[in-house]
């Protein structure tokens, strides 16, 4: 048997499951997509050397600008939110996710040549899904860049499942906080039923560290009846217990299923391995967003 070389990511029965669902030509006129696994091999492998798209080695992926024309297209049509989507429909039809999810924010530094754009310092630029414009993307004003302490950053926000998954990747600037952005985030799960019925998007319960504690967020999660497993701030509970009887109890929480949040800083680590993500050269926020869910989509291949 042949060895895998480096530049190769995926075995033969991974290639299999994704190739159906890519985009097979760019138009009614347009020839079809040749050489597909060698130039999703290529985006992968830029993203994980962390090199700029010129340096793409030609005699393994071909030319370098071709590989960047079917990144941005396939990350303007949506193209690796419905292959996840299909991932995680199969997943959940084999009974294979844990939806006792965990949630999280990671910060990563900008890149000086992923900055060199306009954009106004203080807009969010969230960057989710795209259930709701199927067949455009539209770049968020800011880029999902911002400032915070570390200079230029960029956020990326996950929803993973019990076994440290991803199901939700909501891209914005550094400076958001973390609890702000819990609805959004849940708002990003969507697994497709691979019979009839409607996707899912509840799940069982949501893992958060002390950032998602609000009074807010807890509302949020009881209203769509997810049980909260998030601990309680200090300050609140100073609060409560300055107000006597009057504060109320405190709110459930289990410390047991709590312990199994650490999953979703694992699958941090994974995606940090690729040095693209880790470091964002990337301008717009929709092509960087685009890569961490191609992360996502081998991260379900290979498990």
């Amino acid at each position: 048997m042949a060895t895998q070389q480096r530049h190769q990511v995926f075995t033969d029965q991974q290639w299999e499951r994704i190739e159906p669902l890519l985009p097979s030509n760019t138009g009614k006129r347009a020839r079809p997509f040749e050489n597909n696994r060698r130039i999703v091999e290529g985006i992968i492998y830029r993203y994980r050397a962390g090199i700029a798209w010129r340096d793409l080695p030609r005699e393994h992926f071909g030319p370098w600008q071709t590989v960047w024309k079917r990144h941005r297209r396939y990350a303007a049509d949506g193209t690796w939110d419905r292959v996840l989507a299909q991932i995680l429909a199969d997943a959940d039809a084999a009974g294979d996710i844990d939806w006792n999810i965990s949630i999280d924010g990671t910060i990563n530094r900008a890149h000086q040549h992923g900055t060199n754009t306009r954009r106004p310092d203080q807009d969010t630029g969230a960057t989710s899904n795209y259930k709701n414009l199927p067949d455009k993307v539209c770049e968020p004003a800011g880029h999902g860049i911002g400032r915070s302490r570390g200079g230029l950053t960029t956020k990326i926000h996950h929803a993973v499942d019990g076994r440290g998954r991803p199901l939700a990747i909501v891209v914005t600037g550094g400076q958001r906080h973390d609890g702000v952005i819990l609805p959004q985030v849940l708002a990003d799960i969507r697994v497709p039923r691979s019979g009839a019925g409607r996707a899912r998007t509840r799940p069982d319960s949501v893992l958060g560290d002390r950032a998602y504690g609000s009074k807010a967020n807890r509302e949020h999660l009881r209203n769509r009846g997810i049980q909260a497993v998030i601990p309680e701030k200090k300050d609140q509970i100073a609060a409560r217990k300055k107000r006597g009887s009057k504060g109320g109890r405190p709110p459930s929480f289990n410390a047991i299923a709590y312990k199994n949040r650490n999953v979703v800083e694992r699958s941090f680590a994974y995606v940090k391995q690729w040095r693209g993500l880790a470091t964002r050269y990337d301008k717009l926020a929709v092509t960087y967003r685009a890569a961490v869910v191609l992360s996502a989509v081998l991260t379900w291949l290979r498990q």
